[in-house]
């Protein structure tokens, strides 16, 4: 299983073996979704709060006596009943949205995406990206030249979501190269998980013999 690989200038240098437990792994949407959806909710900050009848400051005296007024009986005027009152039901911030996920499972799904991005031809390799320094330009440039690769034109087109560059280890000056462009993220092999690769359309691997090597030894781990 081969793919070719790209220089910064967008030439095509020769080709790659890829690991078939990363690339050719089947399409599992029921999977993707259990995982993005578990992941997506212990992302959840709750912020929404309201007061129960206990929380809410006030009421301490009973409104009337028990009997003999004729009208219904009440306790504290800080009843869900009354206007000023507690609320019944209502949204809390201490409610707990985390959900486990299994870490094969987060890794399977990582894999199940990562082939179907290859089957869409949405996944570049490019052999290095090389930055002196942080200039927007430059990485201006590069995007303009892998975009000028067939099937890549979104690269430099679209406005949102258009590109997730893996480097093989940190690069501060090409992080702040993209830093500018709203369109593309910066982020570490290492790091990808399901959740990032869906939001965006093509995944450009820097030095793929060692973010490959280390893709397919997750499940090792």
């Amino acid at each position: 299983m081969k793919s070719k690989i790209y220089n910064q200038k967008g030439q095509s240098t020769g080709e790659i073996e890829l690991p078939e437990t990363v690339f050719a792994v089947p399409w599992n949407p029921d999977l993707v979704h259990q995982v993005v959806s578990s992941m997506l909710s212990s992302r959840r900050t709750p912020v929404a709060h309201t007061k129960n009848r206990g929380e809410v400051r006030g009421g301490g005296r009973k409104p009337w006596q028990q009997k003999g007024t004729g009208r219904a009986r009440h306790g504290s005027t800080r009843s869900p009943l009354w206007v000023g009152g507690g609320v019944t039901h209502g949204p809390r911030n201490d409610q707990n949205f985390l959900r486990k996920i299994n870490k094969k499972m987060k890794v399977k799904a990582l894999y199940s995406i990562l082939s179907q991005k290859f089957r869409d031809n949405e996944v570049l390799f490019v052999d290095t990206l090389e930055f002196a320094a942080p200039k927007t330009a430059v990485a201006k440039e590069t995007l303009r030249a892998l975009g000028s690769i067939e099937g890549y034109s979104a690269l430099k087109d679209k406005r949102t979501n258009a590109a997730l560059i893996a480097m093989n280890k940190k690069n501060s000056a090409i992080e702040k190269s993209f830093r500018n462009f709203g369109n593309v993220r910066v982020e570490e092999a290492r790091n990808l998980n399901p959740l990032e690769l869906l939001n965006y359309k093509y995944l450009v691997i820097e030095n793929p013999s060692a973010a490959l090597k280390d893709l397919a030894l997750r499940l090792a781990k």
